[in-house]
């Protein structure tokens, strides 16, 4: 072959090869960028009176920035698919055409990422959503044809900066605006509390009933079946409650001999049936009857499961003096229990191909928690330590015998504000920082309001009157 040729011929090759990682890597800044429309028809600030819808947003934005930033990560070659739900407020179009069935301003939207490359991705984002995808013409004409290549133009990608003209002609509302006026009325506590107190203690004493009936039906079921607890994954309402709890009780009627698979157990409402890395039951509250008493068949391997995953839990504990290995619970699909024996196998092979030397007893009382996307080890702000699965055991060994000190010094801490919490009253969703929370407490109980004597406290983002009479604050509220 005539070596011009050959060189022409590999060249183009290289140049060609270049462009399909060029196109693989578009960069997170252009990402959000193209992504703006949809995440100012789903951004969490805007659903503050609909806290489930919120939390479901919240929830999913989450797992999308982590599909996203799996694609951009060097070697990435196949990202695990995702099915994700959104709620997208409307445009005034949209609104218009569908009056009278959304009249919240909002529509629920589902759609699953598995597509390889941040651009295809972001295209399916935003056709999923029924949003505009006109400004996306530039950005793909930006990647879609390398540079050195035959008919080759000199496209520019720069970032979208929107006109407020945009959104007089397509409808959309300006969230910079929105935010901007929400800020200049928000309340302080005090005055929020003030006027808002007589609603909250009307729709509290309504519910007592409902609270009541929850509680006798929660500790039926206990006693009955031997449960340890009964939970939920969520902040549903004391009627949504009701019903999850009525339906596993017509399920104990129908069929009492599956509920015993039960014993022993904590039960979970969650968004999908399974066990968590816990060794709680999740039951999920879309499916019914029949599919729960499947899983409740299947419990017996999952308890075997159980079994081996405690057993590496002391063995891990033993190895890194006498700490205990725990899950935090946090916003964001929650671990199964298979995937967290998956992690704490290689954890522990990790730990006995090169040993520890700590004291038996000189880590006891103390909390870790196993990561698998970290790097480093790390001392959470509640007194937890943070470990990659990945972690150099000499490292390892020399960080917790540094931080011993102060974890004790968090943990104690993070006990007395446990004791707080449950004394007042007071929740937080799972979007809340453990920082914030910490925070908005302090700052809560030098207030000492008694307008909020007697009734549920939430720190959220937002204040708001939920349906049962409970008051949600936001973690930085003014005083």
């Amino acid at each position: 072959m005539n070596i011009s040729v050959f060189c022409c011929l590999r060249l183009q090759r290289k140049q060609i090869t270049s462009f399909l990682v060029q196109q693989r890597a578009l960069s997170g800044a252009e990402a959000v960028n193209a992504l703006r429309p949809f995440y100012f028809a789903v951004h969490p600030d805007f659903f503050g009176q609909y806290p489930r819808e919120r939390e479901v947003n919240e929830n999913s934005l989450k797992r999308l920035n982590g599909y996203l930033e799996n694609l951009q990560k060097p070697g990435s070659k196949v990202v695990r698919p995702v099915k994700l739900t959104f709620y997208v407020r409307d445009t005034k179009e949209t609104a218009e055409r569908q009056a009278g069935i959304f009249p919240s301003g909002f529509r629920s939207v589902t759609f699953m990422l598995q597509t390889n490359d941040v651009l295809s991705t972001v295209t399916n984002i935003l056709t999923s959503c029924s949003l505009p995808v006109e400004h996306m013409k530039e950005l793909k004409e930006g990647f879609g044809t390398p540079k050195g290549l035959p008919n080759a133009g000199v496209p520019i990608y720069r970032p979208i900066k929107w006109d407020k003209t945009y959104y007089t002609f397509t409808g959309f509302r300006d969230p910079e605006q929105e935010l901007q006026e929400a800020r200049q009325v928000e309340p302080t506590l005090h005055r929020w509390l003030r006027n808002s107190e007589p609603e909250a203690t009307k729709k509290h004493n309504a519910s007592l009933p409902r609270r009541e009936e929850l509680n006798r039906l929660k500790r039926e079921l206990c006693e009955n079946f031997h449960l340890s607890d009964i939970r939920w994954q969520r902040s549903w309402g004391v009627a949504h409650k009701c019903s999850q709890l009525q339906s596993l009780s017509r399920l104990s009627h129908q069929n009492p001999e599956a509920l015993t698979h039960l014993q022993g157990h904590t039960v979970v409402f969650a968004d999908q049936s399974g066990m968590n890395a816990s060794g709680d039951v999740m039951l999920g509250t879309m499916d019914v009857h029949h599919q729960w008493t499947k899983f409740f068949q299947q419990l017996p391997s999952y308890r075997r499961l159980q079994q081996q995953t405690d057993w590496l839990k002391g063995r891990i504990s033993d190895l890194l003096g006498g700490s205990e290995v725990i899950q935090l619970e946090k916003l964001g699909p929650i671990q199964l229990i298979a995937e967290h024996y998956s992690t704490l196998t290689t954890f522990h092979n990790s730990l006995m191909s090169r040993g520890l030397r700590l004291h038996p007893r000189s880590l006891h009382g103390l909390t870790v928690v196993l990561e698998n996307d970290r790097s480093a080890p790390s001392l959470h702000e509640m007194g937890h330590f943070i470990i990659p699965t990945s972690c150099d055991p000499r490292k390892l060994q020399l960080f917790l015998q540094r931080h011993a000190s102060e974890a004790r010094s968090r943990a104690l801490h993070r006990n007395r504000l446990i004791q707080h919490l449950d004394k007042n009253n007071i929740l937080y969703e799972p979007s809340v920082s453990s920082t914030q929370m910490i925070l908005c407490c302090r700052r809560l109980m030098e207030q000492h309001s008694p307008l909020m004597q007697g009734l549920h406290v939430c720190v959220s983002h937002f204040y708001s009157v939920m349906q049962d009479g409970d008051l949600c604050v936001p973690w930085n509220w003014k005083s």
